[in-house]
């Protein structure tokens, strides 16, 4: 049984009618359909009265209220809450969006995406605070009865409190890593008079004949005379150690929680990990980090955001490095190196999805959620938009926050969206690339657009750039005229979004669901835009750093020794075991570069380039070698080019300075010894070792 749809005309503000939204949730296919005018004030009874089953209400803005009376009604199974307000009933085409609003029931009725696992964050609420005594002491004592409370002075320049109900120590050149729950915190304790140890007795304030020590009880080491009279006065106490005025005591801990209040980042990627809190100086700001750093306590769930398949990975072979895409992109500094591979660390990814938007190969891949769940979305929304008579749809991917009040914030002004464009929420609007932009095309969108808001991260803006004109320049070549991915910063759309131009669709709407293997799922794509291409294009030349392309072998310098073949990730590479051939499957490269900076002769050179050939699945030979024959027995040696190169090269060595010995060369290891007996003085082959 499907969903329950629950629409509103919030005060008939939405110019279409209840007979229209009801037509357009039955074209959706929706098991039963309501319409209101005021669902939230005078029909809330109604509402009451009518809702079971799992539902799905059209309306974002009242979903505390809503979701309370359906929570407390034993009827109802499920709600979803969905918008049809700001994306399509106030707009200035709004008297054109019936096929856009039942694109979006259609989109809501859908069953859950596939869950995916989940990473887990346990805090104690163990919290370091950070900055000059001015201001870390006034934080800490406004989070000391929530907190597990920690000071690390960085100036000591107020007094200390007079009772000690938390650690205070100074430091310096302070360190940070980690993330919620598991911070590793380091430090430089400069100064003679460790904070932690220090009882407060003013006895070294009384003892200083130079009145270097004051209440913030640290040493002023421009006063100080070096007399020492307050290491005697502190007794054993040993609070005061003048080792550490020349050599700086290393200090640290673990904490759970940081908040920065010092003018030093600790953290240099443009989002840092959860748990770290840097507020700004004034009020609010400290205020609103108090909030946050009392609801960092306790455990948490955060989705793990991607999978990774290492067999597929291009990022290194034989410690010679190949993509980095994923770790160039990565905005939380999640990504890392790890031999010939990549690890990340799930605790510090933020699911933007960036890195499996560049991964070339698809060895990352996004799962929240996956493209197989996104591409029912999107099919479903293009699909019901064109059979309601919806003409021309362009894809707005958004993220669900500030991508999402950018869109309400248009409609409130009374711009509001075209009615041909489909907004899709993603968590981020860099988790879609490549594979899922051009799918819409394949399903009938005359266009995409990709909306980033002013928060993105600058790797994001040109990581899709250069996605976008990699997509664009294969929808150009195949002649969908207009037909583009336009990357659309929030000021401009903020200013109005104009219509998109009318792009030339495909003929035929593509059927087949895309999977969450990006290479296949490309495959399938460019199949069918090339099927149904205006102008058919097979084969399409692309920019440097696009992810298909082939590799092109100098037979004269190739000696056939296949370390390339060893070195590609892929299988794109291949010998012959037959005879000696070096064979090429050009759709499965993805231009990573390993096999051109593996190659000793310098013989291999990369051309970006999209081949839509069906002689792009199979292998072709790139170069084969002529067998040499053991000049003894006739064995098959090797190939001639490499046996050649290697007696090119030992020539002129002190070992193999009698032509005999090189000839040996040419011969396969059994005869060379015989060879080696045969003379009528046989050499000792212990000796060879030891010839000038």
């Amino acid at each position: 049984m499907g969903k329950q749809v629950y629409l509103c005309s919030c005060n008939r503000t939405i110019t279409a009618d209840a007979g229209e939204l009801a037509t357009a949730a039955n074209s959706a296919g929706a098991s039963g359909v309501h319409v209101f005018d005021a669902m939230c004030q005078r029909e809330l009874e109604r509402f009451n009265d009518v809702i079971e089953g799992d539902i799905a209400v059209a309306c974002t803005q009242e979903s505390r209220l809503l979701g309370e009376v359906a929570g407390e009604s034993t009827k109802v199974s499920t709600i979803r809450f969905f918008n049809i307000r700001e994306k399509a009933g106030w707009s200035k085409e709004s008297s054109f969006a019936t096929p856009k609003i039942a694109a979006l029931i259609a989109e809501a009725t859908l069953p859950d995406p596939q869950p995916t696992t989940q990473v887990s964050y346990q805090s104690k609420g163990e919290t370091l605070i950070i900055g000059a005594a001015s201001d870390a002491l006034p934080m800490a004592e406004m989070l000391k009865d929530s907190l597990r409370v920690n000071v690390l002075l960085t100036d000591a320049n107020a007094e200390m409190p007079s009772v000690r109900e938390y650690p205070i120590v100074s430091g310096t050149n302070t360190s940070v890593r980690g993330w919620l729950g598991a911070f590793e915190a380091k430090w430089e304790q400069q100064n003679p008079i460790d904070l932690d140890a220090c009882t407060r007795c003013n006895a070294c304030i009384d003892a200083c004949p130079e009145s270097a020590i004051d209440l913030t009880y640290q040493i002023d080491l421009q006063k100080c005379k070096s007399h020492r009279a307050c290491v005697s006065a502190c007794g054993d106490n040993n609070a005061i150690d003048f080792a550490r005025a020349s050599a700086t005591a290393a200090r640290g801990g673990k904490f759970d929680i940081v908040v920065n209040l010092s003018e030093r980042a600790l953290f240099s990627q443009h989002q840092p990990p959860q748990g770290y809190l840097a507020p700004a100086d004034d009020a609010v700001s400290r205020m609103k980090a108090v909030a946050q750093a009392i609801a960092l306590k306790g455990e948490f769930e955060k989705p793990k955001f991607f999978n990774y398949k290492p067999s597929i990975c291009a990022h290194s072979r034989n410690k010679k490095t190949g993509c980095t895409q994923c770790i160039d992109v990565c905005s939380t500094s999640a990504i890392s190196p790890k031999g010939d591979h990549i690890e990340v660390t799930p605790e510090l990814c933020m699911g933007c999805g960036a890195c499996t938007t560049v991964c070339p190969s698809g060895a990352l891949t996004y799962v929240y959620p996956r493209v197989s769940d996104l591409s029912a979305r999107l099919k479903t929304l293009l699909k019901t938009y064109l059979a309601s008579g919806g003409r021309d749809p362009t894809i707005l991917l958004h993220d669900a926050g500030r991508g999402s009040d950018a869109i309400s914030a248009l409609a409130r002004r009374g711009d509001g969206l075209p009615a041909s464009a489909l907004p899709l929420a993603l968590h981020h609007p860099a988790a879609a690339g490549i594979d899922v932009w051009l799918g819409a095309f394949a399903y009938g969108a005359t266009g995409v657009t990709v909306l980033v808001t002013n928060d993105i991260a600058p790797e994001y803006r040109t990581a899709l750039a250069a996605q976008a004109m990699v997509a664009n320049m294969i929808l150009a070549s195949l002649g969908y005229q207009d037909c583009q991915v336009l990357i659309v910063d929030e000021l401009y759309f903020s200013g109005g979004l104009s219509r998109s131009p009318r792009g030339l669709a495909v003929r035929v709407a593509a059927t087949f669901n895309l999977s969450n293997d990006k290479r296949g799922t490309l495959d399938a794509v460019f199949a069918h835009l090339l099927e149904h291409a205006p102008t058919p294009k097979t084969i399409i030349p692309l920019a440097l750093g696009a992810p298909y392309g082939e590799i092109k072998v100098n037979a004269d310098k190739c000696t056939m020794c296949l370390a390339c073949v060893g070195a590609c990730p892929e299988g794109a590479l291949a010998d012959n075991p037959e005879q000696p051939q070096l064979r090429f499957i050009e759709s499965k490269c993805v231009q990573c570069g390993l096999c051109e900076k593996t190659c000793p002769e310098s013989a291999i050179t990369l051309t970006p380039r999209l081949n839509l050939l069906p002689e792009a699945k199979k292998p072709r030979v790139l170069n084969q070698a002529e067998i040499m024959a053991c000049t003894r027995c006739g064995k098959a040696l090797g190939t001639k080019q490499l046996v050649e190169s290697m007696i090119s090269r030992l020539t002129g060595h002190s070992m193999f300075a009698d032509p005999k010995a090189l000839g040996r060369l040419r011969m396969c290891p059994d005869c060379r010894v015989i060879d080696l007996y045969s003379e009528e003085k046989p050499v000792d082959i212990r000796d060879l070792g030891s010839r000038k």
